[in-house]
């Protein structure tokens, strides 16, 4: 039974830093790709960050020098360090895993972040 569970959500004011957490079971974590995404009401999913099993990393534009994503293979458990938030990050945060070369992804059930003062 393959789960991926996000933790760290929650409110915090703008400006503000939070780390989120994705706790993989059931997956050999160290051989898959995995990455973060989120989706705010009326908007599509959308790509936040991924970090590949090789270590290669790429963010979506719009948070690049505030997110950064790591991963710890012994805990098998990919984060999201956010910092500087801002009201429009305000969406539910998604942990996926992507065997590499297999279509097939697997996905959390979210973890809600609200960015407001």
């Amino acid at each position: 039974q393959v789960q991926l569970v996000e933790s760290g959500g929650g409110l915090v004011q703008p400006g503000g830093p939070l780390r989120l957490s994705c706790a993989a079971f059931g997956i050999a974590f160290s051989i898959y790709d995995m990455g973060w995404y989120r989706q705010a009401v009326g908007r599509q999913r959308e790509l936040v960050a991924t970090i590949r099993s090789g270590g290669r990393i790429a963010y979506v534009d719009s948070v690049k020098g505030r997110f950064t994503i790591y991963r710890d293979n012994a805990k098998n458990t990919v984060y999201l360090q956010m910092n500087n938030l801002k009201p429009n990050n305000t969406a539910v945060y998604y942990c996926k895993a992507r065997r590499p070369s297999v279509s097939l992804d697997y996905w959390g059930k979210g973890t809600l972040v609200t960015v407001s003062s």
